[in-house]
This record gives C-alpha cells, structure tokens and sequence, in this order.
C-alpha cells in the first residue's frame, strides 16, 4: 500500500476520523499536495522536510485541530 492508499485506509476507521496526518513526502510534483489531501491527510510537507515548518505545522494540529499559522486562525 503507497501512503494516499494507507491514508485513506485510515480514514475510513471511525475510530481515526479526527486523527490528524500529516503527508510527509518527496513527491513534489504538481497535484501531489491536493491528491495527498483528497485520500484524507490534514496537511503536506514536501521532503527535504524543514523541521521548523514541520515542527509548526505538528503543533498546530495537535493543539488547535488545524495547521499553525492558517488564516482563519482565531476566528
């Protein structure tokens, strides 16, 4: 099973539905955030991954339910 597969694997167990995952991944190419999205990830970190970001983007999920930074932060 290739991730997207494996992802949406997890989404479909109840159990998972509020899970956050992250996409970690070398594949860069156009389409590849947005297919990563569609089988069910929260968010997307392309390889060579910046931990900072990375780091960012965990925090986010794990302590407000949606990326760190995001625009409608707050609202």
């Amino acid at each position: 099973m290739d991730g997207w597969a494996t992802t949406s694997a997890i989404r479909r167990m109840p159990q998972f539905a509020d899970l956050p995952i992250i996409a970690l991944t070398a594949k860069v190419m156009q389409g590849d955030r947005e297919k990563s999205i569609a089988s069910g990830a929260s968010d997307y970190v392309p390889k060579p991954v910046d931990v900072d970001r990375l780091l960012e983007r965990l925090r986010g999920w794990l302590t407000r339910g949606k990326p760190a930074g995001d625009s409608d932060e707050g609202a």
